[in-house]
Order: structure tokens, then C-alpha cells, then sequence
């Protein structure tokens, strides 16, 4: 079967291609925004990708056309595909009727963590020799992919609460049907879809109902929002983070590169990993919970995570000389924001008590381009010694007035190649840069590495 993707180097999408080629299908796509590292994995795929604009990829017309949910009304591929009746589907849909059906389905939602979460909890199970499938928003180092189709049952998925396509304004996560459903966190987000908290709420909550009652929810008692999802009705097991009669978890090293694992008041083992941040301890704490669902003792999920890599942009080293650090990190809520700098001033200073902090922000999402959460992103880089801010010139408010109002140290640039030369006159004494964003940045992270590495 001949399979044209639109979108298809969105992280969800390229891993539906990525399934799409494992089950023996052609696979082609297009996109208008190509860059790494989905454009890098399909590219090793042999996937050829094409614009938006040609509507020649669709004569002859392929099989099935997956449609991707940045796509609307309006685009010539979707006009095409609806006016000479090519059969459509979305990404989530055909992956719930073709993969997921027969298989133990382990899903990870909420606003924050998803990625990371969910990548851990894969990394366990492929270490308890389950060899699962999975589908992450990200590319994971330990297997060069975002996603793989195995023989076996289990399949962990990221559970992206976004609408599932133009057609289908239902969250993605209502077409998996998961066994084992582990809900991060909750908050107020995607304000281009959602008008309110309790929007995104009823959709958490469809998805809690769609899980069977041999199955188990997995939540922190400590989210006032998530609880509140869970009163509406709960049908399946329920296992509670931060609870005394649940999972818990405590910070030894103060940076979380340490931490104890405990469930029901008893110790299960000690965790020393690569990672840092209050945030990864809640991410490793859910995966263990799932995980245990699955099969796997806490003490075998404990011992895996030693090895544990990070996938792509999530807090990522991407270079270190004996001035600076830079990490490249996927955050764009406030307070994915705060808990990732948070991190890195306790990790920072426990190498050198005089490192500089610098942020390096561009608030692209839609929720952020409409200010929505302005004044909590302030709020939330004032735990960074300096921030760097680029205005794509697509934002709804000022970023000037907004960094006046801060009386902290901001500086504002909408061009990348000053950006680089200022962030390269940075490195007096010791200094770590982390790079926030949730898309390309305007090719700053490679424009930055080259300069670095060239100095």
C-alpha cells in the first residue's frame, strides 16, 4: 500500500511513518517545515519528502493519505485529497485500528514530561527484555528513532492531549485505548484549541474512561487538576506519586542526579543516573509506577535507569569546553521553564560556585505567541543570572515592555546571527546556556555549535 504523510516530519508523524515502513508500506510525505531530528531519521528511512504546495505527489493518487493535525482547510494536498475523494485518515486513527488494537497499551499524558516519561518507561521494559514497541515525540539515542513496531505485546505510546486532525477535534490520546494510562501532570495549555482548564479536563477524562477495568491509572495526589478529572468517574485500578500510601521519592544529591525510590513507606532502591532536576525524579517515578503494571519489579526498573540516556532536546548536552556548557532543552510552558532552570542552578553551582546561568528562550507555542502565560514565563527565567530572548516577530505582546517590567537582566534580539555573537561573548569564567524551545529556533542551535566549535 502506497501511504502519502501530510506533515509528516512532525514528531507523532515521522513515528507513524517510521511504523507505517515496519509494516511493509510505501511511505512518502511532505511538510513545510523540514528540520532535525525528525528530517534526519526519516531521511535515513530513504523517505522522500516533498512540499506541501505540489499536489503532483498525490497523481497517482496513493492508497491512503494520513493527515497530520497542522494541516486545515485551505492547504492545496488536503483541497486535492478531498476533491477527487482520496481516501484520509488521521495519524492517531490509523495507528488505533492498525497497531494498537491487539496490543497492552501503555500511554503517558500530561502537559509536561510526556517525552521523557515515556522514554524511560520503554528503556525499562526494553531492559527487562519485553522488547516493546513504541511511538515517543522524540528521538531516543538508545534506538536512533521516535518509534518501532515489535512482535510484542506491549507498546508504549506518548499521549498527546492536541486535537487528533481538522476533522477530528478530539484529543490525540482517545484513539489508543490504554491498559496501563499514566497521567503526568495537568495544566492550562494549547490555548489556540482549548478555551480553559476545563476543556482540556473533559478530554483527560474521555481518555480515562476508555480504560478497561483490569487496567490502572497512574497520577500524582498532589495535582489538584488531576484529581479533579478522576472524581468525575474512575473505572479501572488507581496508583498514586507523592502519596504516603503510594510511590514516593527523595532527592539525595539536591540536583536529582541521586534519588530513593520508596512505595508504601518502604525503600525499593536507589536511582544515580545522568539526569538532573526536580522534574526527571517525578518523569523516573511515573515510569517505575508503569512500568511495575507491566510486570517489572521496582528494583529492576531502579537498576535500568543508571543507563538511561535522554532523548533529543530534552535538557541535552550538545557541548561543553572548560568555559561553557550548552544544553538543548524542548521547554516552552512556564513551568517546564522554572523546573529545567531550577535543575541547572542546583547542578551549576554544585561544579563551580561562581557559574553563570544564561537562558536562551523563544517563545514560538501557540499558547505562548498569544501571551497567554507571559507574566509566568517572567517570573519563571528569573531564576536564570541572564536571559536572551528571540522575537520571531510572530508574538502578540512585547517582549520589551514585558522584560522592562522584570527589572532583571534581558536582552531581546530577532536576529540569530547576532544572537551567536553575543552568546559567544558570554563565556567569561564559567557559564552554562540552555536553549529553550519547542521548534527550530531559527537554526540557532547549529549556527551556535559551528561558532563554538570555530573558536
Amino acid at each position: 500500500m502506497h501511504i502519502h504523510i501530510l506533515g509528516i516530519c512532525g514528531t507523532f508523524m515521522g513515528g507513524i511513518a517510521a511504523i507505517a515502513r515496519q509494516l511493509g508500506h510505501r511511505v512518502t510525505g511532505s511538510d513545510a517545515h523540514v528540520y532535525p531530528p525528525m528530517s534526519t531519521m526519516l531521511e535515513q528511512m530513504g523517505i522522500v519528502i516533498g512540499s506541501l504546495d505540489d499536489v503532483g505527489q498525490l497523481d497517482p493518487a496513493p492508497d491512503l493519505v494520513i493527515i497530520g493535525n497542522a494541516l486545515s482547510r485551505g492547504n492545496p494536498q488536503v483541497e486535492t485529497v478531498l476533491n477527487q475523494n482520496i481516501a484520509y485518515t488521521s495519524g492517531p486513527q490509523w495507528l488505533g485500528e492498525n497497531v494498537l488494537r491487539e496490543k497492552w497499551v501503555l500511554a503517558v499524558a500530561g502537559t509536561h514530561g510526556k517525552t521523557t516519561t515515556t522514554s524511560m518507561l520503554t528503556h525499562i521494559l526494553e531492559e527487562a527484555g519485553m522488547q516493546p514497541g513504541f511511538l515517543i515525540g522524540g528521538v531516543v539515542e538508545r534506538f536512533q528513532t521516535s518509534a518501532r513496531l515489535t512482535d510484542s505485546i506491549f507498546f508504549v505510546i506518548e499521549a498527546d492531549e492536541y486535537d487528533t486532525a481538522f476533522f477530528d477535534k478530539r484529543s490525540k490520546f482517545v484513539h489508543y485505548h490504554p491498559n496501563t494510562l499514566a497521567l503526568n501532570n495537568l495544566e492550562f495549555d494549547h490555548a489556540d484549541i482549548f478555551p480553559d482548564l476545563a476543556a482540556i479536563q473533559r478530554q483527560f477524562h474521555h481518555v480515562v474512561r476508555t480504560v478497561p477495568g483490569k487496567g490502572q491509572v497512574i497520577s500524582p495526589q498532589d495535582s489538584a487538576s488531576l484529581n479533579e478529572v478522576l472524581a468525575q468517574g474512575c473505572w479501572s485500578e488507581q496508583q498514586y506519586l507523592n502519596a504516603p500510601s503510594g510511590w514516593q521519592i527523595r532527592d539525595l544529591a539536591g540536583d536529582g542526579s541521586e534519588f530513593e525510590v520508596s512505595l508504601a513507606g518502604q525503600a525499593v532502591g536507589q536511582v544515580h543516573w545522568n539526569l538532573l532536576g526536580e522534574h526527571n525524579l517525578q518523569n523516573a517515578l511515573m515510569a517505575i509506577a508503569a512500568a511495575r503494571h507491566a510486570g517489572v519489579e521496582p528494583a529492576q526498573a531502579i537498576a535500568s535507569l543508571a543507563s538511561f540516556t535522554s532523548p533529543k532536546r530534552r535538557l541535552e548536552r550538545i557541548y561543553q569546553d572548560h568555559r561553557v556548557t550548552v544544553f538543548d532543552d524542548f521547554a516552552h510552558h512556564p513551568t517546564a521553564i522554572a523546573t529545567t532552570l531550577q535543575g541547572m542552578r542546583a547542578h551549576s553551582q554544585a561544579q563551580h560556585s561562581e557559574s553563570r546561568l544564561i537562558a536562551v528562550v523563544e517563545p514560538r507555542s501557540n499558547t505562548m505567541r498569544a501571551g497567554v502565560h507571559k507574566h509566568e514565563l517572567a517570573q519563571a527565567l528569573s531564576l536564570a543570572d541572564e536571559v536572551f530572548m528571540y522575537d520571531n516577530g510572530q508574538l502578540q505582546w512585547s517582549t520589551e515592555e514585558l522584560a522592562a517590567n522584570t527589572g532583571a537582566k534581558w536582552q531581546i534580539e530577532r536576529d540569530i546571527g547576532v544572537l551567536v555573537t553575543q552568546l559567544c561573548q558570554q563565556r567569561t569564567g564559567h557559564v552554562h546556556i540552555v536553549l529553550m524551545s519547542n521548534g527550530s529556533f531559527g537554526g540557532l542551535r547549529e549556527a551556535l555549535l559551528k561558532e563554538l566549535k570555530h573558536d
